[in-house]
Formats: structure tokens, sequence, C-alpha cells
């Protein structure tokens, strides 16, 4: 499985020879299920032209810093917020120069400081330059930043010198930026993930269920696979592919939910309860559809079984995680399901006026006893990332504390 399936790159070309590479590293990058967008500076445009790169991509490349037909013109905006990743190849001397400085005089250097996702340079220019210490500043300033530097490789150059300076080859780009979201974070863990609504039936063609799509419980168990974790998903019905690599497991209703979800916790090292399960079901199912006949009609219900609940009361459970969906009182409400259900940490997000359910995007207030952050509204695949890092984060302090006081007993 490739951490690059449904990502979004953008794919920063600058002025060198070694521009080249950078389309045979765009289909490499489709190849691998990303999404790339290419945004090139002028004298990039002086070895390659533009409409290759749109042809490999499939996607329009941008150059200009306000481009009239872009959303608001603020181009740079836009795409610092479409970014899972950004991505230069090559990086001259000169962009690596401009980029430690803060420049933004063009769009390329703009979005790079625009934007939070997580910035990667591939170096390419002459042995010398590479080894000046102009150059050799520049470079410890940015890695010095948390910018991710690949390579450069050592080897002819076009210049016909030999040495460092070299643009690392298409598929160490690939594996390197790859890398970039295989953090490892639950690497050996078990994760058990539950997705989706529950479909409650009143007869054979009807039932009761809610607008949840699957995408944000879908999205973390694809983000706890990156992480390095071994993933189940329990899912209600939804139209979702299940990610690669992730074992899921299908249901309809609550009760198989809880079922599926006690026949497989006790191997499991986190619990994120992501699905909308339905709070109550029908009393009685009836055996043939009801007719239309009176004006109104009622219906008897009874409470499903509280999948969450029950899972964070075992004995030596898993870490687990809840959601919250909320219309008002986010905070206080999520709080008080954080600390009446034993949670580990849960997830809340306010559903009002359409927000949170069947959308690509949402946000996320996370909660745990003593504290909580913010995560901003994002897509959900970059959300779920977000929150997989968070999960690592407090499941490293839990057992940290645990093994001082196991220490001092």
């Amino acid at each position: 499985m490739s951490t690059l399936a449904q990502k979004r790159i953008l794919l920063g070309v600058t002025g060198g020879i070694a521009a080249y590479k950078a389309c045979e590293l765009t289909r490499r990058l489709r190849d691998a299920g990303a999404e790339v967008r290419v945004v090139m500076t002028r004298s990039a445009m002086e070895f390659v032209t533009p409409l290759t790169f749109q042809a490999l991509s499939g996607q329009p490349v941008r150059s200009a810093l306000f481009d009239p037909e872009a959303e608001a013109g603020m181009d740079h905006i836009a795409l610092a917020r479409w970014a899972d990743a950004i991505l230069v190849a090559p990086a001259t001397a000169d962009f690596l120069a401009r980029l430690a400085q803060g420049q933004a005089d063009e769009l390329l250097s703009t979005l790079c400081l625009a934007s939070r996702a997580p910035l990667c340079v591939a170096p390419a220019m002459n042995q010398a330059m590479w080894a000046n210490p102009a150059t050799r500043a520049n470079v410890q300033t940015l890695a010095e930043r948390g910018v991710r530097l690949m390579g450069p490789g050592s080897g002819s150059q076009a210049c016909g010198e030999t040495g460092e300076g070299r643009m690392l080859e298409v598929p160490e780009l690939v594996a390197g930026l790859e890398a970039v979201f295989a953090t490892g974070a639950l690497a050996g863990l078990q994760v058990l993930v539950t997705a989706g609504p529950t479909r409650e039936p009143l007869d054979p063609v009807r039932y009761l269920s809610n607008r949840s799509s699957g995408k944000m419980g879908y999205a973390v168990a694809r983000a706890a696979r990156e992480a390095g974790a071994r993933v189940t998903l329990v899912t209600g019905p939804t139209a979702l592919a299940v990610p690669e690599g992730v074992e899921a497991v299908r249901v309809e209703t609550a009760q198989e939910m809880l079922e599926a979800v006690m026949a497989r916790v006790g191997t499991a090292d986190v619990f994120v309860a992501a699905a909308a399960v339905a709070d109550y079901r029908a009393a009685s199912v009836e055996t043939h559809k009801i007719k239309k006949q009176a004006e109104h009609l009622s219906l008897a219900l009874e409470r499903n079984p509280d999948i969450l609940a029950t899972v964070a009361a075992l004995p030596g459970g898993p870490f687990t995680v809840g959601f919250a969906a909320e219309t008002q009182d986010l905070e206080r409400h999520a709080r008080t399901k954080l600390m009446k259900k034993g949670l580990d940490l849960i997830a809340a997000n306010d559903v009002s006026n359409g927000q949170g359910f069947d959308v690509d995007e949402n946000a996320l207030t996370l909660l745990w006893p003593g504290g909580g952050t913010t995560l901003e509204r994002q897509p959900k695949e970059r959300l779920a990332r977000q929150l997989v890092t968070v999960i690592a984060q407090r499941m490293g302090e839990a057992n940290s504390r645990f093994n001082i006081q196991d220490s001092k007993g």
C-alpha cells in the first residue's frame, strides 16, 4: 500500500536542468494514487513547458502569484490550503536561498510560507554551489525549521563535473514522500475503528438511520494504517471503498456492530468509535411492510446498546476514543460524555447547520482528562492524520506515567 494514495501533493518545479525529471516524478506520484498539482517558477518554464506538466498531472499548471481565475484571485492561499504535502524538485540554490530568507516574490515561495503542510525540497545544483558556505548555511536554516531535505545525490552532472548536487532519482523521491506520511506512530499496535451509520429496521423496506457518510471513520482507519497499525474497520452501510490494507467487517444494526466489536476488542490496543450508532431501535420489527393508513403513526422505540461505554468499561481495555456530534454547547456536552463514559479521549464536532455529516471537511475539538486541543477545519483525511498523532502522543504520555509509577512501586 502506498501512503500517497488519495494524498494531495503540490509539486514545485524551479529552474534547473533536473526539471525534466519532475515530469517522470509527476507520473510516478499519480501512479501511487496521489493527486498532483504543479507550480512552476518562470525560470522552470525555460526548461519544460507547462503543457507537459498539465498533460501528466491532469490539472492546470500554476505560475502566477495572483490568478484572476482562482478564488478571489488568491491562488497562493487556495493552493496552500489544498496541499497535504509540498515537494520542490528540483530546488535550485537560488530557491533555497529565498526560502531561507522567507521571501515571497513569486507563487511557489509564497505558498511555501502560507502552507502548514509538510515541506520537502530536493536540491539540484552544481557541486561547487552545493558546497558553498552560503548554500550550506541556508540548508541548515531550513532543516532547523523542519523542512525535509531529500538529497542531493552524488555523481556526474550536466555541467560535466562530478560530485554532490544531483537531484535524487524519481523512485527515491517517491519513497521519501511516502515516508512523510508513514509516521510509524502506531507501529505494531492493533487498532479497531467503527465507522458509518447503523440501520435499525422498522419493517422489510424501512429503517431508522442518520446522515453519517462514514468518511471520518474511514479516514481514521487509513491514517492508523499509514501510522503502522494493524487496522480492523467495523463499518455500517456506506458507499466508500475500504482503505487498502485495512480489514473490514460489515454490519447493519447497532447490535451487530456491538457483537463485531466485542469479538475483536480483546486484541485491540486502540478503539476509535467514529460510527454514528443509532441511539434507539424499534421495539418490534414488523414482518410485513407497514401500510399507509391513519393520519398519524406512533412507533415504540427502545434503547440500543452503548458500544462506546461498553468498551470503555472493560477492565484492562484499549485506549478508547469517542466522538461527540453536537449542535450546541459543544465542549460542555463533549467533556460530560468524556467523564461519564470514562474515555481516554473524545473528538467533538459541531454538526449544526449541516456541518460534519456527509461533507469532505470538518473541524474537531479534542478533549482528554485535564486538557484538550483544537484541530482547525480541513479535509477529513488530513484531520484524521492529526487525530492519530494526538492519540499516539496521549498513549505515550499515559505509558510514561505508568512506567514511572510502576518503577516506584
